[in-house]
């Protein structure tokens, strides 16, 4: 009798051992997801230094100078917000589309397609009051940019192209587009025989209004936000989003339990590439010039939005709300990096190597990322068996079709 009871005794302590385990597993699941992109940072730094260290240049002094440049005040704060606006926005559009299993490389034609859209707007109705034309400079970017991203839908869901591909050529058509206009159609006629490449001083009345605080912060800021919460309750709080997570889980199933699976692609890139064009707009009118210029080609106007908002995306584990910090952080690499360029006096293209090996680093990580984190999530909702102790809260949860994984409420 003593020798059974002890036996359950310790079946007892073996079934507490394994709750409390899963249930610091369970704990974890959910920094996981930012320590790996994180880790991949630090990492990246630290190589960043060696090769500060190898031009002789101090490192400690050049990221002190980085995080001085870029969140050392509210002026240095207004710039990043503003650096960090197109990320956002189109991260928020690359959430909506990798969550529905199609890829959108698209984002620089159609941001480049919004502001074109939006800009149209402004000269057709210049003296429309102020409440009403920047809604509507807005809201022409977001279907300029919409449509732009529902062609390459078109084509892959009915037929059969490759999205990748053709998003990028859309890219290529969008910046020859851009430049064809402002060669004649839509250039401003007072600049006389020197023709510049951008359109004359937009109308005053669809300025993005300045917020508060002398800074150059203005309202495009606020309303990335805003998205970035439409966003997530588009993806993780309506029906809409359950489906485009469906489709893009499983596009088979989806179809075999009667969700129409090609509808679902074509919204998943309109909505991404209203997002993009709500960015492009906002680079018009929330510019210091209040024009749209190709001045220097399309990235020059775009400034590699449309691809970093990709990395930001990426960063925040395709959660919209996860993007906003993620942004915000590759925002102030951007800005930081012109101050530890002129701190240090190295290359600018120093600058733009340190950047590119954080993309790199943390593109790398996702992979482990998604392991660790289905490992977390899958020790914090295993069974116990033979346990009379309660299970877990944390039930397991399906791998999304791209590279990350994350709980169906976001």
């Amino acid at each position: 009798m003593n020798t059974k009871h002890d036996e359950r005794a310790s079946g007892r302590a073996q079934d507490e051992q394994k709750f409390r385990g899963r249930s610091a597993a369970a704990l974890l699941a959910p920094f996981v997801g930012l320590a790996v992109p994180v880790g991949a940072v630090l990492v990246a730094l630290s190589l960043g230094a060696v090769m500060l260290l190898t031009l002789g240049a101090n490192p400690i002094t050049g990221y002190a100078a980085l995080i001085d440049g870029a969140f050392g005040g509210w002026d240095e704060l207004a710039d990043t917000s503003i650096k960090a606006m197109p990320l956002l926005l189109v991260g928020v559009g690359i959430c909506i589309a990798f969550r529905a299993g199609v890829i959108n490389i698209g984002g620089e034609g159609q941001i480049i397609a919004g502001a074109i859209a939006s800009t149209v707007v402004a000269l057709v109705l210049p003296d429309v009051s102020r409440i009403l034309l920047v809604p509507l400079v807005l809201v022409g970017g977001a279907i300029g940019g919409g449509l732009w991203g529902a062609i390459p839908g078109v084509l892959k869901a009915y037929a059969g192209v490759n999205e990748i591909l053709s998003t990028i050529m859309m890219n290529l058509v969008a910046a020859q587009f851009l430049s064809f206009l402002l060669q004649d159609l839509l250039t401003d006629k007072a600049s006389g025989a020197i023709k510049i490449q951008q359109t004359e001083r937009l109308s005053a009345n669809a300025d993005l209004p300045l917020l508060p605080g002398d800074t150059r912060l203005h309202l495009g800021v606020m309303i990335a936000i805003l998205i970035a919460v439409l966003g997530h309750i588009l993806l993780f709080r309506s029906a809409l989003g359950v489906r485009l997570r469906a489709v893009g889980h499983n596009a088979d199933a989806s179809r075999y339990a009667g969700m129409p699976v090609k509808k679902s692609i074509v919204q998943a890139l309109a909505f991404s590439g209203a997002c993009a064009g709500v960015a492009g707009a906002v680079l018009v009118f929330g510019s210091e010039s209040h024009r749209l210029i190709a001045e220097g080609g399309a990235s020059g106007f775009t400034q590699s939005a449309g691809f970093n908002g990709i990395v930001a995306a990426l960063f925040g584990g395709l959660s919209p709300l996860a993007v906003v910090p993620a942004s915000f952080f590759f925002g102030g690499m951007l800005t930081g990096g012109i101050s530890l360029q002129q701190e240090l006096q190295v290359p600018a293209a120093l600058i733009v190597a340190l950047n590119g090996i954080v993309v790199l680093f943390v593109v790398g990580s996702l992979k482990l990322q998604t392991r660790l984190r289905s490992w977390a999530q899958g020790a914090g909702s295993g069974s116990l068996r033979g346990s009379e102790s309660p299970p877990s809260d944390h039930a397991p949860q399906p791998a999304d079709s791209v590279a990350i994984s994350e709980d169906s409420d976001g």
